[in-house]
């Protein structure tokens, strides 16, 4: 399998930006192929599928996962007329339609040669980075001849853009408690968990707790704390935590009673957001007392929007400068070879990223 970002940092002129995303169902009946689709090869049992679609049926068996990529696309496409950048966007999903395949069959068909790709994670992992290579590379393969090729935008968790959207939806969601009380308020940061020896050949926890600490700061918060949510292995497979649940319990523990949670590790309110936040940690926050309160995530805020379209002028013309605040540089537009390599598994490809947690055991 080729490395679809091989040919390097040299000029090129692209004729298309593809957005990749994970996918959801879009209604009751295609959930359970959903889910199917997700967990091919790695021995779920039947029964554990049926559970986790009582989550999806919950919502009417809807995930807002692909509507809210299609609200992306429309906002990204007015930014990108409004900078005078012409690239036709397009849309493949690495789950469910439209599924990768069929949308690099159809840039071929258009005449598309090669494409930029932005992927809606904004951090360094194998299930977050190189196994969104790996889709479009075998979906490249798939397509076969005049595939088009597609090098991928750089992770953005320290672009100033990133962090003034996110620090934009925390400062709104602070803002629901009254000033004399905000000393009193818990900020947590969440994201996705992952097996532990995913996290271990990847940056992934030191680039969560960079955007959390530019985050923080920039809303005026110096203490937070990092959390994780959607855990979704075996347990016998540490992943990483503490979970948000067990988190909620050792707050409210300790005599804290206001909690904002903020989903730095997410880009959009899809499912996981909420069912994991909205539904059984505000369950569980009522249960205990607590008052709390969620920040949204990015969406197409303004600020998201325009480092998007940062990101792509960047690799337009690679003289230009790269943007990055705090400790760390601008991440490489080229992952080098072995770059968060999957977890090491005999047999069976990572469980990750199994959407609304496979349930906890």
């Amino acid at each position: 399998m080729r490395d679809i970002n091989e040919q390097g940092n040299r000029k090129r002129k692209y004729d298309a930006l593809l957005i990749v995303s994970f996918g959801g169902p879009e209604k009751g009946d295609d959930v359970l192929p959903f889910l199917e689709n997700v967990t091919r090869g790695r021995g779920i049992p039947r029964q554990r599928l049926l559970e986790v679609a009582e989550h999806y049926y919950r919502f009417g068996g809807k995930s807002p996962i692909n509507d809210q990529c299609r609200a992306l696309i429309a906002a990204l496409q007015a930014e990108l007329d409004r900078c005078g950048i012409q690239l036709p966007v397009y849309w493949g999903n690495r789950n469910w339609h439209p599924l990768l395949p069929d949308t690099l069959s159809r840039m071929r068909d258009a005449g598309i040669r090669h494409a930029l790709a932005f992927v809606t994670s904004a951090y360094s992992s194998y299930s977050g980075c190189r196994q969104y290579r790996e889709n479009i590379a075998a979906a490249q393969a798939e397509v076969g001849e005049g595939a088009p090729a597609v090098d991928k935008l750089r992770a953005f968790y320290n672009h100033p853009g990133f962090i003034e959207a996110s620090a934009d939806k925390l400062r709104n969601a602070l803002s629901r408690f009254t000033p004399d009380t905000n000393g009193e308020v818990r900020l947590v940061f969440t994201a996705h968990s992952i097996p532990c020896s995913m996290s271990e050949t990847s940056p992934y926890i030191a680039q969560l707790r960079e955007t959390s600490r530019l985050v923080g700061e920039s809303a005026g918060i110096s203490q937070w704390d990092l959390v994780f949510q959607s855990r979704s292995g075996p347990p016998t497979q540490p992943w990483l935590g503490p979970d948000i649940l067990d988190h909620l319990r050792e707050l409210h523990f300790a005599g804290i009673r206001k909690v904002v949670v903020a989903p730095v590790g997410f880009i959009s309110d899809h499912l996981e957001v909420l069912y994991d936040l909205d539904t059984e940690a505000a369950d569980l926050a009522r249960e205990l007392g607590m008052d709390l309160v969620r920040a949204e995530t990015v969406g197409t805020h303004p600020a998201f929007m325009e480092m998007i379209v940062q990101l792509i002028a960047e690799r337009l013309s690679p003289a230009g400068p790269k943007l990055a605040i705090g400790a760390f540089s601008p991440n490489h537009d080229v992952c080098p070879a072995g770059c968060c390599p999957p977890p090491r598994k005999a047999g069976k490809p990572p469980a990750s990223e199994v959407p609304s947690a496979l349930p906890r055991p």
